[in-house]
């Protein structure tokens, strides 16, 4: 997949999740806020003001950590087509 594809298919499944009106489980909810915040290269702190919310989001990202730029794209993206646009 090219470099200018995959941000377009990032986008649209980012833009998907967003327009999405039915609520997803948490452990979806975390992935997919790990795989947002590498792929936009936005490595700082959760910014919820419940603390036990800010350690899952903390916890997220670091299972995450190892994954580069282009790979957080394609899980998110793969993760919304298995999960969410796969069940509609």
């Amino acid at each position: 997949m090219t470099n200018e594809k995959l941000h377009k298919d990032f986008q649209k499944a980012v833009e998907f999740v967003n327009n999405y009106n039915e609520p997803f489980p948490a452990d979806l909810l975390l992935k997919l806020y790990a795989y947002y915040k590498i792929a936009n290269k936005n490595f700082g702190n959760p910014g919820s003001k419940t603390p036990l919310i800010n350690a899952f989001k903390a916890n997220a990202l670091f299972q995450s950590q190892h994954l580069s730029r282009e790979e957080a794209m394609t899980a998110y993206i793969e993760l919304v087509d298995k999960e969410v646009r796969q069940k509609e």
